[in-house]
Parts: structure tokens; C-alpha cells; sequence
């Protein structure tokens, strides 16, 4: 090994050093904002308040050490790889200890530390959040994209977790067992545990690209389309939406109150407008609030859906297009008008939506 191999492995080793370091420590403050939340301990929860400015010194440090790297070392390939994963990870490892932080300082807001089921939800919540931050740390610390899409895959867990507890919280209130700033505190602890994971997908992320050069792909948006049958212009959306944008969505349609049968006018302006992609059978909207919060994004085509939804999930866009209606016992030629106006119109908020989603490059 080259004397200049040789400085390079030690800086970068100096440097892995330093990162495992300080993801030890954010763990630990993460950690103690929990414990002092569940028991009161306002010492502890100073103590991480005050710890994290050395954390945020010795992260700004570990960036000065990745500029330098780069201007000593002029890297490629792997090594240019890790240092960038290196600058975007600080980037991730600080904010969650700015949510230890803000978990800390909600616990000196609390009149008394939770209990009963809320002690356990965050007990719980923290628990999860946490071995997915663990896993994915580890990943990166390893430089192993297997143990970081193992880790990544554990995410959606925490998610589930939040939506329960919010419901504990929300029966906590209706108690009036606590005082209102209780909750708000409550929520924002339990909502900064939920951020952990997200921070941890992104770690996950890093770890990818370091060791393979893969970048995160184009996000693929869920979108449901709605009205009352299901047999017109749901149908309509979702069969443009697939043909025009394939790569970008997956789409499905259903309705509140659905038809026997899709209209047989719409048949007959699918086949012409070379429309194929959907299943043309009206479809129910019977989802429970976990299967809606697949969606990324819902839209009615018929009015407010609200009513006929047994919530909106919190991700989950609601939209209502006014589109045009389609009245029932006209005749075909009649029907056939209204669906050529109800395309343009689809047609034109399809694409607004997908652009805003994907950008220009949506397809």
C-alpha cells in the first residue's frame, strides 16, 4: 500500500470513528429523553438538553473533517460515495437529537409523568423507533445495503404504531383526565419518536448509496379515485391515469353506493379512446382507515367524500374535483357529450396532479 493509500485509509477510518461515535451518543440522548419522560426525571431531561450542543459541535466537526477529505484526497467512486453519505447522514443523525431535544423539553412541560396506556404507548412507540435507528446505524457503520433494506423495511411498523396511539391519546382527552397542555406535550413526544423512523429510512437510504451507488427510485404514488357507483367517471380517471401515467401511480376506483355494472356508454368511449387499463367492474369503497392510509392521495369525483370515509388518514390527500356530472336516463349521444367534457376536464387535473407529484418528468 502507497503512502497515499495508506493516509487515505487512515482518514477514513478516523472518520467512520467519529460518525460511530456520535450515532452512539444520539441513541443514548434519545434514549434518556424517553426514561425521563416516563419517570419524571427533570435532571436527566436537562442533561440531554445541555448534551446535545456538544453533539451538534462534534457533528459540524465531522462535516469540516468530510470538506477536507475531499480537498485532500481528491476521492471517486466508493470513497466520494461515503463522504457525501457521510455530509446527508450528520444531517439526519442531528435532527434526531434535536427530537431527543424537543422530547426533553415537553417532559418539563408535563404536570405529572404519563401513565397507564399512554406510558405504555410511548414505551412502545420509543421501543420501535428506536431498534429501527439502531439497525440502520449499524448498517451504515458496516456499509451493508442488505442490513440497511432490512432495516428500512421495519419503518412502516412505527407508522401503524402512531395512527393507535393517536387514538389512545385522543380518548385520554376526552377523559379530561389531564390538562390540555398535557396533551399537546403528549403529542408532540409521541410525534417526534415517529419522526426516529423516518430519519432512519433516510440513514437506510445513505447506507444504499454508499455502497452501491444506488440512488432512492422515484417515489410511486397510490391514488384512489371515487364517486357514488363506480361505473362513470371513477372508472374514467383510473383507466386515463394508467394509460398516461403508468410509471408514476397505481391507480384503483370505487364507489360508496356501487353499480351492477360499469354504464355501457363509457364502455363504448373507453374502447374508442383506446382506454384498456382498467378493471371494468365497480368496485366497493368498504376500507378501513388502515387500508386508506395506503393511498397517498383520494379523490372524489362526486362532492365531499367525507361522509362515506370512516376517516381522512392524516398522509392521506383528500381531494374534491368538480369535473362535470353525468346524469342518469339521458340518451347515448347526450351521455357521450358529457363524458368528452368530464375527459377534458380529468385529463387536465390528472396531469396537474401528477406534475405536482412527480414533476415535469411524470410519465
Amino acid at each position: 500500500m502507497s503512502y497515499y493509500e495508506e493516509r487515505m485509509e487512515q482518514d477514513l477510518s478516523t472518520l467512520r470513528n467519529r460518525v460511530s461515535a456520535v450515532a452512539a451518543r444520539i441513541q443514548e440522548a434519545l434514549r434518556n429523553s424517553v426514561h425521563a419522560t416516563l419517570t419524571g426525571d427533570r435532571v436527566l431531561a436537562n442533561r440531554v438538553i445541555l448534551g446535545d450542543l456538544a453533539i451538534n459541535r462534534e457533528i459540524r466537526d465531522i462535516d469540516r473533517i468530510c470538506h477536507a477529505f475531499v480537498a485532500r484526497h481528491l476521492p471517486s467512486a466508493g470513497h466520494l460515495r461515503f463522504v457525501s453519505s457521510v455530509l446527508r447522514l450528520n444531517v439526519e443523525l442531528e435532527r434526531v437529537g434535536d427530537y431527543g431535544v424537543a422530547i426533553a423539553r415537553e417532559m418539563l412541560q408535563l404536570s405529572t409523568p404519563p401513565s397507564g396506556s399512554i406510558a405504555s404507548d410511548i414505551q412502545l412507540i420509543a421501543n420501535q423507533a428506536g431498534r429501527v435507528l439502531e439497525e440502520a446505524i449499524h448498517a451504515f457503520n458496516e456499509g451493508n445495503p442488505d442490513l440497511a433494506r432490512g432495516a428500512k423495511a421495519m419503518a412502516p411498523q412505527v407508522d401503524a404504531t402512531f395512527r393507535k396511539i393517536f387514538e389512545d391519546l385522543l380518548l385520554e382527552g376526552e377523559s379530561k383526565a389531564r390538562p390540555i397542555k398535557d396533551l399537546f406535550a403528549l403529542l408532540v413526544i409521541l410525534n417526534r419518536l415517529g419522526r426516529v423512523s423516518d430519519q432512519a429510512k433516510n440513514i437506510c437510504e445513505d447506507t444504499i448509496f454508499a455502497a452501491t451507488g444506488e440512488t432512492k427510485a422515484e417515489k410511486v404514488y397510490r391514488i384512489l379515485f371515487i364517486d357514488g357507483k363506480n361505473s362513470s367517471l371513477s372508472q374514467l380517471a383510473e383507466a386515463y391515469a394508467r394509460k398516461a401515467f403508468p410509471d408514476s401511480g397505481e391507480y384503483t376506483s370505487a364507489g360508496w353506493r356501487p353499480a351492477s355494472q360499469v354504464d355501457p356508454t363509457l364502455e363504448v368511449f373507453l374502447e374508442k379512446n383506446r382506454l384498456d387499463g382498467a378493471e371494468r367492474r365497480p368496485k366497493p369503497l368498504d376500507l378501513t382507515v388502515d387500508e386508506l392510509g395506503r393511498y397517498h392521495v383520494i379523490v372524489s369525483l362526486e362532492g365531499d367524500a367525507r361522509p362515506h370515509l370512516p376517516a381522512v388518514p392524516f398522509h392521506t390527500l383528500l381531494l374534491d374535483w368538480d369535473v362535470g356530472a353525468i346524469p342518469e336516463g339521458l340518451d347515448t349521444e347526450r351521455t357521450t357529450a358529457l363524458l368528452e367534457e368530464s375527459y377534458k376536464n380529468l385529463t387536465f387535473e390528472i396531469r396537474e396532479l401528477m406534475e405536482a407529484l412527480r414533476g415535469g418528468g411524470a410519465s
